[in-house]
């Protein structure tokens, strides 16, 4: 395994109502997309089937899988993770896990150049996932504690910047007040293609996770997960 800054990485997410996988080779970005909240375990492997067979490649020919770790629904983020353990045993891989609200903030960085995001995500009852980014040469860093939070107790920075996530939109009466500027706020999806950056900023690390050891991040502590059966 050699660390070098142009690795050869798969990536999938499945953490929200977006189904998306990403392949990076030799410098070079491919990926499939599709906004289908209930079908992303018919969907997932096909894509990544897919981006693999246009460019000749195996799975043992990358160096590493990622994958959108959460927070998000429960139900797509154990999809994700099972997903990117199973393909990371086969093919005898590490894996690395990235932020969904990260990848959010970077695919905003990447779409409008902007360099702080706050993003929220509805995380239903009556709370958001939460968290507030800055640009560092390109890549999107969290201020702070990612977090699930009632919007009405979120204490902030409210000086201009962008705003992406569901949150807004369902929590626009309290955090609209502090947040003017988030009435124009963007529903961002995160994509597997956004996730790139941060990942090859930990694959330069070495900052990798073993397969079996890998969990997901939920936020809320009231949820236990499940490793696949057999596994450590």
């Amino acid at each position: 395994m050699n660390p070098t800054n142009n690795p050869s990485l798969l990536v999938i997410d499945t953490a929200t109502e977006y189904c998306s996988a990403a392949l990076l080779h030799d410098g070079a970005t491919s990926s499939r997309e599709q906004l289908a909240p209930r079908d992303h375990t018919k969907l997932i492997l096909p894509f990544v089937h897919a981006l693999l067979q246009e460019r000749s490649l195996k799975l043992q020919d990358l160096d590493a899988i990622v994958f959108g770790q959460g927070p998000g629904s429960f139900t797509g983020v154990r999809i994700s993770i099972a997903a990117a353990q199973g393909l990371a045993f086969g093919a005898n891989l590490p894996l690395i896990g990235v932020s969904n609200l990260q990848a959010m903030a970077q695919q905003a960085y990447n779409e409008h150049a902007c360099d702080r995001c706050l993003v929220a995500i509805d995380a239903r009852m009556g709370e958001v996932y939460w968290g507030e980014y800055l640009s560092s040469d390109g890549l999107m860093q969290n201020l702070g504690e990612e977090k699930v939070i009632a919007p009405a107790l979120i204490v902030g920075d409210a000086s201009p910047g962008h705003y992406a996530g569901t949150g807004w939109q369902s929590y626009t009466a309290v955090l609209g007040e502090r947040y003017t500027q988030a009435l124009d706020s963007q529903v961002l999806y995160p994509k597997a293609e956004s996730m790139i950056s941060a990942a090859k900023a930990k694959w330069a690390k070495q900052d990798l996770l073993d397969p079996s050891t890998a969990e997901p991040v939920y936020l809320r502590n009231t949820v236990t997960w499940k490793k696949l059966p057999g596994r450590a």
